[in-house]
């Protein structure tokens, strides 16, 4: 998969392509559908299948609201990668980008820089100055340019519309199971293994603490899965601000199930599988060591369950 920056690499002109337009973040079921259309149709068509997205996320540059996002850029051009595209171009979204008008961004962005033949987006999908286009204009303008215009309906799971929205809500609640519902596999974070204040060894439980640059981070001791070396062990992930011990910053700190050596310095990836509690405060590191051990128990009874 080829990926480019800025629209001014020459790889872009590389021959014509069917367009996919939008942020991709967490690269969910109802992403997946818009890809999937969109490589069926560059097959179809012998055209390169390409998507266009950008960093940092619209909303966010233009300072409208604060968007946590589901996935780094770096976990979300891994996951681009492990899909039908051929290539990606990330446009910085910035003020000038931001007031291009609609038939700008058509001509001159998915026409002449992309070589755009087709286009693919979401139902959901605006654009434009203010965003002030939807689908009906992209349709409209599309027509003028001659440019194939699809839009795809949105994935449905029970009754459920699959949207970055809905699993920022799930995941900001801990509700990591419902969440990989609509992700189509667990919710991950990534990062690398640093010194920590060394409770959980004084505990009896040593854990491995986590410094990420993942935004969302749900509160509570999750049953996870920890990749290290590209070997999977079974977790259990506490995420919260150690309260029994008084205030502190949010930590991430997980405990891999007969797990022996050092971590230190080891880049690792923690996958959410269930929950087990929300963090609470206990009476002193006795209490807190008791309930360590029930969750231990548990999280070895669910795996046992899954095998």
């Amino acid at each position: 998969m080829v990926v480019t920056r800025g629209l001014d690499d020459p790889r872009l002109h590389s021959g014509p392509s069917a367009v996919a337009v939008g942020n991709f973040d967490g690269l969910h079921l109802g992403h997946r559908k818009i890809l999937s259309r969109l490589c069926r149709l560059a097959r179809a068509r012998g055209l390169r299948s390409l998507v266009l997205t950008f960093e940092p996320h619209p909303e966010r540059a233009l300072g409208k609201r604060s968007v946590r996002m589901i996935d780094t850029p770096v976990q979300r051009l891994e996951r681009l990668r492990g899909t039908c595209v051929d290539a990606v171009a990330i446009i910085p979204f910035d003020r000038r980008f931001a007031h291009l008008g609609g038939p700008a961004f058509i001509d001159g962005v998915l026409k002449d820089r992309l070589g755009a033949s087709d286009v693919v987006v979401g139902r959901g999908f605006r654009f434009g100055r203010g965003r002030r286009s939807d689908t009906a204009t992209l349709r409209r303008l599309g027509r003028r340019a001659g440019l194939g215009v699809h839009v795809v309906a949105p994935a449905v799971l029970d009754g459920q519309v699959v949207s970055s929205t809905t699993l920022r809500g799930l995941l900001g609640r801990g509700l990591v199971e419902e969440a990989a519902r609509l992700l189509g596999r667990p919710y991950e974070i990534q990062g690398r293994v640093v010194p920590g204040h060394r409770r959980g060894r004084l505990l009896g439980y040593p854990t491995a603490n986590l410094e990420t640059a993942n935004e969302i981070l749900p509160g509570g001791v999750f049953i996870t899965e920890t990749v290290v070396r590209g070997q999977a062990h079974r977790s259990l992930t506490s995420i919260g601000t150690n309260p029994t011990f008084g205030p502190h910053p949010l930590t991430v700190e997980t405990l891999l199930l007969g797990f022996q050596g050092s971590l230190y310095g080891a880049a690792i990836t923690v996958r959410f599988l269930g929950r087990i509690r929300p963090i609470r405060t206990f009476a002193d590191a006795a209490s807190l060591s008791a309930r360590i051990a029930r969750d231990i128990e548990e999280a070895r009874a669910w795996f046992a369950r899954r095998s």
